[in-house]
C-alpha cells in the first residue's frame, strides 16, 4: 500500500471517516492505483476545493462566523427573539390593563397638576384675606370689647408673601419617575 487508508487519513486530517468517504466520491482526494490515499496531494486538493469556513466548522474549530452549521448561535438568537417577544407582549398587556403608562404622558400630567395646585395657592390670599380680616377683628372685639379694624389689603399682602415663600420651597422638589 503506497498511501494511507481511509481510517489513517481520517486521523491525519481530523475529519470523520464518513467525510473522507464523501470527499473520495466527490474527487477531492488524490488516490493511488491501489486505492490508498495520497495524504499530501489530498490535503492540497481538499484545501483548494473546500470552503475554508466549512472546513473549520467540520473539524470543530470556531470560524468566528455564524453560519448554518453554527447551531449554538442560532439557538441563542432564537432564544433572545423569544424572550423579546414575550416581554413585548407582557408590556402590551400591562398597557391595556392600565398598570403601565407612557412616561411622557405621566410627566406631563404631574406637571399640569403641580401647575394647577400652584395657581390655586397663588390666588388663595386674594380670596380669603377679607374674610380672615373680618374674623380676626370680630375675635379681638369679643375679647377686648373695643371695636378693631383690620385692613384686608395688609392681611392679603402678608398672606401672599408667606404663600410665595412656601411655593418657592415646594419648587425645589423634583419628581423622578424612573
Amino acid at each position: 500500500m503506497e498511501g494511507m487508508s481511509e481510517r489513517e487519513y481520517s486521523a491525519h486530517s481530523g475529519l470523520s471517516r464518513g467525510a473522507i468517504q464523501k470527499a473520495r466520491k466527490a474527487s477531492r482526494l488524490v488516490v493511488y492505483s491501489d486505492g490508498s490515499i495520497n495524504a499530501a496531494a489530498s490535503d492540497v486538493r481538499r484545501g483548494e476545493m473546500t470552503d475554508p469556513d466549512q472546513q473549520r466548522r467540520s473539524t470543530g474549530g470556531d470560524s468566528g462566523f455564524s453560519g448554518p452549521a453554527d447551531s449554538s448561535s442560532y439557538l441563542k438568537a432564537r432564544t433572545a427573539l423569544t424572550v423579546y417577544q414575550a416581554q413585548d407582549k407582557q408590556l402590551g398587556i400591562q398597557k391595556k390593563k392600565g398598570t403601565l403608562v407612557d412616561r411622557a404622558r405621566a410627566e406631563a400630567l404631574v406637571f399640569r397638576l403641580a401647575r394647577q395646585e400652584r395657581d390655586t395657592w397663588v390666588t388663595w390670599p386674594a380670596r380669603v384675606a377679607a374674610l380672615m380680616a373680618a374674623e380676626v377683628a370680630l375675635g379681638v372685639e369679643k375679647q377686648t370689647g373695643t371695636p378693631v379694624i383690620i385692613e384686608a389689603a395688609i392681611l392679603q399682602r402678608v398672606l401672599e408673601a408667606h404663600v410665595r415663600q412656601h411655593l418657592e420651597a415646594l419648587a425645589d422638589l423634583r419628581v423622578s419617575l424612573g
